[in-house]
């Protein structure tokens, strides 16, 4: 029986299109056909696999307006998101790779201890062989596209499973990647919900990278510890914009402003907690009410604030802010949930008056709200923001550099920014993760193509000596072994007591 994903535009409730489901029963499949077309793929030089990455990124551009156009109508995010935060940031990282992919992979030779004299030592990064890709609806382009990509330039095969909320776009970036001309089975999609995904899981991959839910992440790493299969999780946030009083103020509101709501608040990185000294609290609140409230909600190209884009998110986000509401929160701004309507659309909302045991402050909201709380000292607030289980990135704004840094790197944290809000995710030459429930591993960055691939220890010997000196026998080696690693390992290297001694163990 064919199971079909429905396309829903979020924003409007408009049914778009039905996509077929792939059956669980084929999923033997999948992993079979990429198995064998890693076998052609990843013997190819890496100069080779990145002609296809060129031609990716070539489509992409050909194709930009009408993709921006998918990405919005699959979410209900605004256009000017879809190009700038999920379409740019996929194509820098193609230009990246390009770039630098051959020298990151290719052998390395290595220092070899002068007791192996003789010798000489390399690492070489050989492919997992088939990496199967989770990714979410919140940025379903760039979320899906730039794993895929950095474990294909590593030689791997690679099964994606996109979003099962976000079909479209997961369709099209099948289409993409066949356009491109990748060979057969080198890239596969697998359209489907939780059960496909468990299906795949359970397929026995090489490697798996998932992006989602801390629930789903938990679930899929005791699933892969089983059979000792290496994970990448890149999961939720909480994540701290702590405002000192010496900052730029305006600045600082208007970066918490875009920081909260940029993509609805649907970003792991959204600033979800905003810690204000407490001299300037009411100053920042005033200003940040002014700065949301002059924010456009739609989706046409002069919209700031597009729609939800999953229902059951909006219902968390509706319980977070009940939660807070009913144990004293002050709405600063935006509407009551008892007064939302039946759309995606929810305003922006400001809370005050918060404690840290709400579930809007220790809970990931994923949705447009912004509680704003006062602290006294920095101690105080370095506590509060470490007060998590999540550890994703934060953000630090204060005229006082020195301080900045101070603060910055007691943070718990994968990522902090300083004066800024998110973007260090936009910088494809650093590694991007969390720390604590947000994830285990990194990617981006050198780092994001070596996690795809077996680092492997090669020494090589001429083998023209017919022994060495640690190989046997042992009779008569003690004492000039004794005096060999007394004479290296001294302060001051004995070299001539050094060379004698290696001269008499050759003789053995």
């Amino acid at each position: 029986m064919m199971t079909l994903l429905e396309a829903v535009n979020p924003a409007t409730g408009e049914h778009m299109e039905d996509i077929q489901e792939t059956k669980i029963e084929e999923v033997e499949l999948y992993y079979y056909q990429a198995r064998t077309a890693f076998e052609k793929w990843s013997r190819l030089a890496i100069s080779e696999r990145l002609i296809y990455l060129k031609k990716l990124k070539s489509v992409m551009v050909e194709n930009m307006d009408r993709l921006a156009q998918v990405i919005v109508q699959d979410t209900g995010k605004v256009p000017t998101e879809a190009l700038v935060a999920d379409i740019m940031p996929t194509l820098d990282a193609i230009t990246t790779i390009v770039k630098h992919a051959e020298k990151i992979l290719s052998p390395k030779r290595v220092k070899t201890p002068l007791l192996l004299i003789g010798k000489k030592s390399y690492v070489e990064y050989m492919p997992r062989g088939v990496v199967l890709v989770i990714s979410p609806w919140n940025y379903p382009l760039q979320l899906a596209v730039v794993p895929v990509i950095s474990a294909l330039a590593g030689g791997n095969t690679v099964i994606l499973k996109p979003s099962e909320v976000t079909p479209l776009v997961g369709k099209f970036i099948e289409e993409i990647f066949q356009k491109a001309g990748f060979p057969k089975d080198v890239i596969q999609v697998a359209h489907g919900g939780k059960e496909v995904g468990a299906a795949l899981t359970a397929g026995n991959p090489d490697y798996i990278f998932f992006t989602g839910s801390v629930g789903t992440g938990k679930i899929i790493q005791e699933v892969a510890a089983k059979k000792l299969i290496p994970t990448t999780l890149e999961l939720g946030g909480k994540d701290p914009l702590i405002v000192f009083k010496d900052a730029n103020l305006k600045r600082a509101a208007k970066g918490a402003v875009w920081g909260a709501f940029t993509n609805s608040g649907q970003v792991c990185m959204s600033a979800e907690r905003i810690y204000v000294e407490e001299s300037i609290y009411d100053d920042f609140l005033n200003i940040v009410k002014e700065e949301t409230e002059k924010l456009i909600q739609g989706t046409n190209e002069d919209s700031d604030i597009g729609s939800m884009t999953f229902p059951k998110q909006k219902e968390i986000v509706k319980q977070h802010v009940k939660d807070a509401l009913e144990k004293g929160a002050v709405l600063v701004s935006g509407s009551p949930p008892d007064k939302w309507d039946d759309s995606m659309f929810i305003q922006p909302i400001i809370l005050a008056n918060l404690k840290q045991d709400m579930e809007v402050v220790c809970e990931e909201t994923f949705g447009p709200v912004m509680p704003v709380i006062p602290f006294k000292t920095e101690e105080e607030v370095i506590k509060l923001a470490n007060e998590s289980n999540y550890g994703l990135n934060a953000s630090v704004w204060t005229s006082d550099l020195k301080k900045a840094r101070r603060v910055a790197s007691r943070l718990v944290s994968g990522a902090v920014t300083v004066n800024e809000v998110l973007v260090s995710v936009a910088n494809h030459y650093l590694p991007f993760g969390g720390t604590k429930d947000s994830g285990i591993g990194r990617y981006h960055s050198e780092e994001g193509l070596k996690i795809f691939c077996h680092e492997k220890a090669i020494i090589l010997d001429r083998g023209k000596r017919n022994k060495e000196i640690q190989w046997y026998p042992y009779k008569g080696k003690y004492a000039a072994f004794l005096k060999l690693f007394q004479s290296y390992f001294h302060e001051r290297k004995k070299w001539i007591q050094f060379l004698r001694s290696y001269l008499k163990l050759l003789k053995k």
